[in-house]
């Protein structure tokens, strides 16, 4: 159990990190590190301990690793985007590869039980076989991959030499309150634009696993709780994106049309698909439906004034 723990999410004002800090504060001492290139302090609890670091600066990682006497990290902060990793190769490996490589070093020496890694299904590349099981190849073709298959190396080489439990969960879709990027952010964001019209990148046959925010918190608490090794956690099932964007489109504008582009960017996979086997050993089952879910995103971009017609 976490229960008395002083835990350390990277990425802590992020997506995901943003709402690990909400679920486990008040049980724990969090304390949410992050260096506010996408993550927001605003999303975080008043009862978060909250420090403006950069995770390529070894020295500060170290410090708030020491000073905060932590037991057990959740290592989400990352570049996450693929077209960015693209464009920008040298920033996403001093964030990813070397980010991880420094949070991993400022555990040796230190009380820390275990490090829990948020990694991706862009390792995997495009797949072989469907669904995508841990044991696929690993392939990675976008600089994003290859920098976050890099991080699980040096995290399970560590664990090899050093001793400190090193997990790692491969996310393949990640959605809801508080997603700063990603097409169904930028699907809401283009019907707010323009109500009559949604221009989607690629085919619309690309397949993804979308697993809703809350539940992707809860594997990542099991596998910090009982895991070792690694993981995919997804929703489980595969939609495409011609099915989300008709879905959004008949919950935010139902008079819009659809119009795919046909390219997509450099370093995008097809179909991502996950068989979630392993980590529902863990107790893990995904609790909100993909069109409830949805909806429930939609509706807070709503009410925080993000969405069309406000």
């Amino acid at each position: 159990m976490l229960k008395g723990k002083n835990i350390l999410v990277t990425g802590g004002a992020g997506f995901i990190g943003s709402h690990i800090v909400d679920r486990l504060v008040g049980e724990c001492t969090v304390t949410a590190l992050d260096n506010l290139s996408t993550g927001k302090e605003e999303n975080l609890p008043e009862d978060a301990i909250f420090v403006k670091c950069d995770l390529s600066d070894s020295d500060a990682v170290k410090k708030v690793i020491r000073d905060a006497d932590i037991d057990l990290i959740f290592h989400i902060g990352a570049n996450a985007s693929v077209p960015h990793s693209v464009d920008h190769p040298r920033y996403d490996f001093d964030t990813n590869a070397l980010g991880t490589f420094n949070v991993i070093t400022a555990c040796l020496n230190s009380d820390v039980e275990k490090v829990v890694y948020a990694s991706t299904a862009a390792v995997y590349g495009e797949p072989v076989r469907t669904p995508i099981d841990e044991s696929h190849q690993l392939h990675p073709i976008s600089p994003y991959g290859a920098s976050k298959l890099a991080g699980e190396r040096y995290g399970f080489a560590f664990e090899e030499t050093y001793g400190i439990a090193f997990a790692a969960i491969r996310i393949f879709n990640t959605y809801g309150p508080r997603q700063p990027r990603y097409v169904m952010y930028d699907f809401i964001h283009k019907l707010r634009a323009n109500p009559q019209f949604l221009e989607v990148l690629g085919t619309g046959e690309q397949i993804r696993d979308y697993c809703y925010v809350s539940d992707m918190v809860d594997g990542f608490v099991m596998v910090a709780e009982r895991g070792s090794g690694v993981y995919n956690a997804a929703g489980g099932h595969p939609v495409s994106i011609k099915e989300l964007a008709n879905l959004m489109v008949s919950v935010i504008s139902p008079e819009a049309t659809i119009q795919y582009g046909g390219k997509t960017w450099a370093g995008d996979v097809n179909t991502l698909y996950a068989d979630i086997s392993r980590i529902r050993g863990l107790g893990f089952e995904p609790k909100v439906g993909f069109e409830d879910g949805v909806r429930k995103m939609i509706a807070w971009f709503e009410e925080m004034g993000q969405s069309p017609g406000f």
